[in-house]
């Protein structure tokens, strides 16, 4: 790619201005040049789209993980809250079936804290804003962009093809 083709892909990447070296391009030369702006757009839109994912999908196995070991310490407190009722049952005093009832209470209320903890998370993913408002930005201003118009008529020389 030409020095000029570099200095036009930075400067629609950068969103700078930079006048043109050489206005008598060759229409070849224009469409390689917008094909490689192009690219490099969508190449850039790409790489936003998933560094906003990555970011979400991180958020997503924080909450998960807070949401699983929220339900392991609820599990875990329903053979403590057994035990002690059958020990409260059993002693119908304050003793042994008391202390396995607070276990069971911290226990729950770890469960809670982590359980909102994994909300919050879950809470916090949103769509890729920047990348979608980036994508309708590009469309509209390619929907501004006008063909180059074809000839028409008599100028215009038709191709006959063979059907051997």
């Amino acid at each position: 790619m030409s020095d000029t083709g570099t200095q036009t892909a930075d400067a629609v990447r950068t969103g700078t201005i930079v006048e043109a070296g050489n206005a008598d391009r060759s229409i070849g030369q224009l469409v390689a040049s917008a094909t490689t702006e192009m690219s490099a757009l969508v190449h850039d839109e790409i790489a936003l789209v998933k560094a906003e994912v990555r970011q979400d999908v991180k958020r997503g196995v924080m909450g998960s993980a807070a949401g699983i070991v929220a339900g392991v310490f609820i599990l875990f407190s329903l053979p403590v809250f057994s035990f002690a009722a059958a020990y409260g049952i059993h002693n119908l005093g304050l003793g042994l079936a008391w202390s396995f009832l607070i276990v069971g209470g911290a226990f729950v209320l770890l469960g809670l804290l982590l359980g909102l903890l994994a909300v919050m998370k879950f809470k916090k993913i949103k769509p890729p804003e920047r990348s979608i408002a980036s994508a309708k930005e590009s469309a509209a201003v390619l929907q501004n962009a006008k063909p180059h118009p074809r000839e028409t008529g008599e100028t215009m020389k038709s191709v006959a093809r063979s059907t051997a």
